[in-house]
Parts: structure tokens; C-alpha cells; sequence
């Protein structure tokens, strides 16, 4: 056994079959092949073995393609428009504070200075949350 061939585990065998279980849905070969390929796996002793199983599959495509993956993409894109909206609600919630506080203890309020902040902020929510809802639905 050379030194770039390690030994592989149930873990390894497991990712190599849910491989092989995303090339099955995405018509690369037929039932046969896949039930071959993925007895093929489980006996791999090696990652050479492995590397053979899936040796004439596009394995990035692949994952790239995998409805989980996408699925944690967009659920992650999701989580942070929602951490971006909860730090532009503090940023509002913190300029109107401070503008009713000078309001209050100089008596004017001729200037809503807060206008700027507020619309600056919202342009980059609004520049995150287009995106995320354009390609995320």
C-alpha cells in the first residue's frame, strides 16, 4: 500500500454512496450500475477504491447540484438578511433614541438629522435583500 492511499472508513464509504445516490438522480447510469457501484463502495478498503468507484463521475458537479447543499445556501442567504434587518432596526431604534433625547433637552426639533442614516442604511438592506429573495425562492 503506497503512502497517498490511506485506508478509509464507514464515513468515507457513506459520502462515497450519496454520491453515487446524487449521480443515480441525475441520470448518469441506471439502477444496475448504481446497485454495482455502491456494493463497490462499501467493500472499498482503500481511497484509491473509492477514487475508482467514482473515477468517470463529475464529482464537483455533483455536489454542486445537491438539493441539500442548495438547500443550506439559501437557508444561510435567508439568516443573514435576518441578522442584517435586526442590526438596521438597532441602528434606527439607536439615531431615533438619540435625536429625541437632544429634542427633548434642547426644545428643538427642527432638523430630523436621523433621515440620513435611516435612508443610507435601508439602500444597503434594500441592496442585500433584492438578491437574496431574487434567487433564493
Amino acid at each position: 500500500m503506497s503512502i497517498t492511499t490511506l485506508r478509509v472508513g464507514d464515513r468515507d464509504r457513506q459520502t462515497t454512496a450519496d454520491l453515487l445516490s446524487l449521480a443515480l438522480a441525475q441520470g448518469y447510469f441506471d439502477l444496475t450500475e448504481y446497485e454495482i457501484r455502491v456494493q463497490a463502495a462499501f467493500a472499498a478498503d482503500t481511497s484509491e477504491d473509492l477514487r475508482r468507484v467514482l473515477a468517470d463521475l463529475p464529482v464537483e458537479q455533483l455536489r454542486r447540484s445537491d438539493p441539500r447543499r442548495i438547500a443550506a445556501r439559501k437557508n444561510a442567504a435567508r439568516a443573514s438578511v435576518r441578522f442584517h434587518l435586526a442590526g438596521y432596526a438597532a441602528m434606527v431604534a439607536i439615531v431615533l433614541a438619540v435625536w429625541l433625547a437632544v429634542a427633548l433637552t434642547t426644545g428643538s426639533t427642527a432638523y430630523f438629522w436621523p433621515i440620513w442614516p435611516i435612508l443610507g442604511g435601508a439602500v444597503g438592506l434594500l441592496g442585500h435583500v433584492l438578491p437574496v429573495r431574487t434567487f433564493c425562492r
